[in-house]
């Protein structure tokens, strides 16, 4: 089994590596997630300002579970296992379901907050109601009024009734049988894709300047323009590579749209941005000084304008779409030391997009001028459009979203296709140690190969082209990537390369005599830039791993040693949780959680908020033990005897007059700030009533009265007593073992988040951890689900939710 993993987290640009074609085709290159927005005007003007962290990925990577792949023949039961998903991302053989009319409303949540819920079907007890009214109300035949207030008061769901109507509107796909998987879908229908409202052009007082005078830039080249100027504060803007790709591109543009004055930009180092970004920072300013009425209103208008792309109709049932929304023009980031950031991503139009629909379904219209490229109606594949973006020729994909029923299915065969390893796992062991001194050289680089992915959880790796990051996986390790280590008669190799998404992966792991010898015999006669199995490649090997188990890939072992990992190290922490608080199980489940991303190398650079994070926590642990000091001092005040108690009369040794003094004084301002904030949000809601507003004395009334609380508690200060009000003894002994319970809580809260800084936990999470593993460990450990898995994760994995507690993978 995979040992833990000292894999260490360093800015590409640390590693010696040369840009090589050798490497691995790097299966995604995160333009949807780190690519540069439109100047924040142009979001604004679409009511949209939407958050980079938001998007959706257009195109899944070896790390995100298959959406098309091969379904099982049968629908499966909790117990049966299921077929493995394909290695294509794009387009394996999907799943056909009959039809389920009576299970035809779904409700899926966006990942958004913005959707709309579908409409509920009446319960039956509501329809009793509403029948028992109407009657009531032929009887009696009250005035309009009265009987409009009747109507008002009849009661409203409880949030837990809401969510028992929820659950059963879901579609139990995993419930079904005898499914015919020939074809995914019967019938398709769909709105398409959104697109991005139209460049605004800025205002004409604000314009960049070219060897300190302003320009005159043709709309098309100012767009561009902005694309930089909004990162022009950004790590980006001061990144060689960036600063090239964005100019040569722009540079083009200018060649075609050139400044209306005929200035000859040449020198990127000429140009001022400065007044463009100022204007985008002001833009910004404007939207965050908006009321809570004015949010409102533009949320309410985008809402109105996505409400139909984002439900598609699916053999009769409403499921929610993934990523509706075409990305905007903009300057591509990519993910780490990537050769192409900086490059200028073009607007998508009808004429770059594939639709995928029903025969019978109408064609929809796009929201901009133009044809679509394409109309098909493709039963195999789950996507509802495709198009290739411009900067690396990626093909983007628009699939439903995570919690609908045909990603659902894909998910939980994948997951089945580990769970199957688990009967064939020792054989296939067995059979590559045994070739490890095979003659052929082809078998013994195989078997090598197959030991590293199977035991460090190595990817695989796949050809890439000259233009993309030079990362590199198993199969495409170079020989400078590895060095070889004799110490005492104990053999290390160490890995030095950069893995997916140019994250470093750094290990020294001790190996048998053999691997060893091998990796030495192939290193033989070659250069540090040479292929260290070069008789070996992905689809090479993934067609063996096909003789040893049906639909077997390397992935698969990753995704196998991840759970079988995270299992084991959950079932080993169990024993010491009996008596455990809820913090301390959270802390055992992320630690498992870690140590799983360790071995699978997903790791990421420390956040730049992150000290300003743990701070406010430590504030927050001062905090919590100033108020357990005015209960001890209210308690002293009550009856002095509690000043013998050990229990009471211990002091908070890092709690100094200074910090009371700066405590009490930034609570001060805290409480004037939502004194302020309510006020104005009462008044609001006020205007929206037709009534009118509350005078300033009542803001000045609550004001005094907060700094008269203050200043009794300056006087309190140094004298060792404090007002208890109305507090019994009884409650304020309460209360401080309540403060005590809490200020623990925190403080293993700040070594949980100092140990997790450099580990990204979500993608194992997401992509690797079978969450019936979590579910069955929530259940046995008494754990709220919700404190493991994010809302999103709960509407991904429903099938899941529900499995007994005594389930192990």
């Amino acid at each position: 089994m995979p040992g833990a993993v000292e894999a260490t987290t360093v800015p590409a640009s640390s590693v010696n590596g040369k840009k090589k074609g050798r490497g691995t085709k790097a299966s995604d290159d995160g333009s949807d997630y780190d690519d540069a927005s439109p100047p924040p005007k142009r979001a604004a003007a679409n009511g949209k300002g939407k958050k980079p962290a938001k998007k959706k990925p257009k195109v899944e990577s070896d790390d995100e579970a298959d959406d098309e792949s091969p379904p099982p023949k049968k629908a499966p039961s909790r117990k049966r296992k299921v077929k493995e998903e394909s290695d294509d991302d794009e387009d394996a053989k999907p799943l056909k379901k009959k039809a389920a009319p009576r299970k035809s409303k779904v409700k899926q949540e966006s990942d958004d907050d913005d959707d709309k819920p579908l409409k509920k079907a009446a319960t039956k007890k509501a329809s009793t109601s509403k029948a028992k009214k109407e009657a009531d109300t032929k009887e009696t035949k009250p005035k309009r009024g009265k009987a409009k207030k009747e109507e008002s008061d009849s009661p409203k769901k409880t949030k837990k009734q809401k969510e028992e109507e929820e659950q059963a509107e879901i579609y139990r796909w995993w419930e079904q049988q005898n499914q015919d998987n020939t074809v995914k879908w019967t019938t398709l229908e769909h709105s398409g894709v959104i697109f991005p409202p139209p460049y605004e052009p800025l205002p004409k007082d604000v314009k960049m300047k070219y060897n300190g005078k302003p320009v005159n830039l043709s709309v098309e080249a100012e767009e561009v323009a902005g694309f930089y100027a909004a990162l022009l504060e950004s790590d980006h803007a001061q990144d060689a590579t960036f600063n090239k790709n964005f100019f040569h591109d722009w540079k083009e543009v200018l060649k075609q749209h050139p400044p209306l004055d005929g200035t000859q930009i040449t020198s990127l180092e000429a140009c001022d941005f400065r007044p463009m970004f100022e204007h985008f920072e002001a833009e910004k300013a404007k939207k965050k000084a908006m009321t809570q009425a004015e949010k409102k209103e533009l949320k309410a208008q985008r809402d109105e304008a996505e409400a139909k792309y984002k439900f598609c109709l699916l053999d009769g049932r409403k499921e929610q779409v993934g990523n509706f929304r075409v990305e905007p023009p903009g300057l591509f980031r990519g993910r780490g030391d990537h050769p192409r950031k900086g490059a200028l991503k073009h607007r998508v139009r009808p004429e770059d997009i594939i639709l995928n629909i029903g025969k019978d379904a109408p064609v929809p219209v796009p929201n901009m001028p133009g044809q679509w490229k394409g109309i098909q109606h493709d039963q195999t594949v789950t996507w509802l459009a495709t198009w290739t973006e411009n900067v690396n020729q990626n093909h983007k994909y628009v699939f439903l979203a995570a919690g609908s029923s045909l990603k659902g299915q894909s998910d939980m065969q994948k997951f089945e296709k580990a769970r199957e390893l688990k009967n064939h796992v020792d054989r296939i062991r067995g059979n590559y140690e045994n070739d490890l001194k095979s003659k052929v050289m082809a078998e013994r680089q195989r078997a090598t190969a197959m030991y590293f992915i199977d035991k460090l959880a190595l990817r695989a790796g796949n050809e890439k082209g000259e233009d993309e990051a030079d990362t590199v996986g198993c199969c495409s390790l170079r020989c400078e990537h590895v060095t070889l280590e004799n110490d005492k008669g104990e053999y290390y190799i160490t890995f030095d390369f950069l893995g997916k998404d140019s994250i470093r992966y750094y290990n020294r792991v001790q190996v048998d005599q053999q691997i060893f010898k091998n990796v030495r015999i192939f290193k033989e006669n070659k250069n540090d830039d040479d292929s260290l199995f070069d008789r070996v490649n992905t689809s090479s090997l993934n067609k063996h791993l096909t003789t040893e188990m049906k639909g077997l890939t390397a992935k698969v072992f990753r995704t196998y040693n991840a759970s079988i990992t995270f299992q084991r190290l959950l079932d080993e922490s169990g024993p010491s949780l009996k008596n455990a608080t809820l913090q301390e199980k959270l802390n055992a489940y992320n630690d498992a959680n870690r140590m799983v991303a360790v071995l699978c190398n997903h790791q990421r650079s420390v956040p730049k908020t992150f000290e300003q994070s743990m701070e406010k926590m430590r504030r927050k642990v001062m905090g919590l033990k100033y108020d357990r000091m005015k209960l001890r001092h209210a308690l002293f005040n009550l009856d002095s005897k509690y000043k013998k108690d050990k229990k009471y009369n211990a002091m908070e040794s890092d709690i100094d007059d200074d910090f009371v003094e700066s405590w009490e004084d930034e609570c001060k301002a805290t409480d004037i700030e939502k004194a302020e904030k309510k006020f104005a949000k009462e008044n609001e809601k006020l205007a929206e009533e037709g009534k009118p507003a509350q005078s300033d004395k009542v803001l000045k009334e609550r004001i005094k009265d907060i700094e008269d609380k203050y200043k009794a508690l300056k006087k309190e200060r140094g004298t060792g007593k404090a007002d208890p009000g109305k507090k019994t003894e009884e409650k304020i002994k309460d209360n401080i073992e309540k403060l005590d319970q809490r200020i623990k809580q925190t403080k293993l809260q700040i070594t949980d988040k100092d140990a997790g800084k450099e580990i990204a936990l979500g993608t194992s999470k997401i992509n690797y951890l079978d969450p019936r593993i979590t579910a069955s460990w929530a259940k046995i450990h008494e754990v709220p689900i919700t404190k493991m898995f994010s809302k999103t994760l709960v509407q991904k994995f429903p099938w899941a939710m529900e499995v007994d507690e005594d389930w192990k993978f």
